[in-house]
């Protein structure tokens, strides 16, 4: 490859200049996602709740040269979201990670709980699209992406508002992509498999789970957090701009497996 391809192949995920607000960027898949996206020249805003949390991930990826800024906010309090996004100026990209689970038999599972999942995953999904989709329109460019899940298509026991948020969380994707078309905006999910992750603490210590992940899961093993950033990038960035309206599970081959 001569090095006037290797440049054009780099420009395709080059990210200099975008500015990605990403929320739930205080650990986990978050945090990975907002460093691979750094590292791709973007400019990163992370968000989460917790300020000092957020400062020490952001003061990791600056003493890596990278740059990136904080917005600590809660994403189901809509006055502090429209407070917030509006001081930050222009979003290119739009990347809605954060999240929380409610597990529980359907007769056992409370109101609140309910409400704090669907409000987390889905409806703060809606409430920033709002926000920054007038700016990616007059911009005539963009990028929302939203993480997903497993259980964006397949069900299991005890986590049936988690699993109706990120189905819920698919449709929307789908439904926005098809609006935001006409405006070179485009809109995917990626469907995390099994990660190892602070959320799944619970469920990675308990040797019958981590069994059946090793049997059910065709790559034989949990994700790294670091695994999902690749695809994160590639949403993210121009080498995706025919793509629209996906859910890409990065699932180790989950989803593909009928065993």
């Amino acid at each position: 490859m001569t090095d006037t391809a290797r440049a054009a192949h780099a420009r395709q995920f080059d990210l200099t200049g975008r500015v990605a607000l990403i929320t739930g960027a205080s650990r986990g898949l978050g945090a990975a996602m907002a460093r691979g996206l750094a590292q791709a020249g973007a400019t990163v805003i992370l968000n989460g709740r917790d300020a000092a949390t957020l400062e020490a991930q952001a003061d990791a990826l600056r003493a890596d040269g990278l740059d990136a800024r904080i917005s600590a906010f809660d994403v189901t309090d809509g006055p502090a979201v429209e407070a917030a996004v509006r001081a930050m100026g222009p979003i290119d990209i739009l990347v809605h990670n954060a999240g929380n689970q409610h597990r529980a038999p359907v007769e056992q599972t409370t109101e609140e709980g309910w409400h704090s999942v669907l409000d987390t995953h889905l409806t703060a999904l809606w409430r920033l699209s709002r926000l920054v989709v007038p700016g990616m329109k007059e911009r005539r460019r963009g990028k929302v992406i939203a993480t997903g899940s497993l259980a964006s298509d397949l069900g299991r026991a005890t986590i049936t508002p988690y699993a109706s948020a990120k189905g819920g969380i698919k449709m929307f994707i789908r439904a926005l992509a098809v609006e935001l078309g006409p405006y070179n905006i485009q809109c995917n999910a990626i469907g995390p498999g099994w990660f190892d992750t602070e959320m799944n603490r619970p469920l990675l210590d308990n040797p019958e789970w981590l069994a059946m992940v090793k049997r059910r899961c065709p790559a034989g093993r949990y994700a790294n957090a670091e695994e999902i950033a690749g695809t994160t990038v590639f949403l993210a960035s121009p080498a995706s701009d025919f793509v629209s309206g996906q859910l890409i599970f990065v699932d180790g081959g989950v989803t593909a497996s009928m065993s």
